[in-house]
């Protein structure tokens, strides 16, 4: 699982690595946030392990059948974990990188988990 989430992290796409400017030396108040985190057997794209939050951005591919089904499944186990899974298209960061900073810090703000 390291070997693996370390290759992800060299081959990150285009909107993972928009975010990960973002998010990464706790720029979103203060939250600490790892890309690419091994949650045996899956590896989160970001994941803020002190408040649970995992952040998925989805390509083109997760519309397609198949895969809504696996990430449903995947989020699923994820969620029985203990962890809240918050999903969002990479067309989504490429045009308002501001407002999923907003969603996310919202959901651990709602949850209680800043002030």
């Amino acid at each position: 699982m390291r070997t693996k989430a370390r290759d992800l992290r060299k081959g990150q796409t285009l909107a993972e690595s928009i975010l990960w400017r973002l998010l990464r030396d706790r720029r979103l108040r203060r939250l600490k946030f790892r890309r690419q985190f091994s949650i045996p057997p899956f590896v989160a794209d970001f994941c803020c392990y002190e408040l649970r939050l995992i952040v998925e951005l989805d390509g083109e591919v997760h519309a397609e059948p198949r895969q809504a089904a696996h990430d449903e499944n995947r989020d699923w186990y994820l969620q029985s974990l203990g962890y809240t899974v918050v999903r969002f298209p990479n067309k989504k960061v490429f045009e308002d990188p501001q407002g999923v900073l907003s969603e996310i810090f919202e959901i651990a703000w709602r949850k209680g988990w800043v002030e």
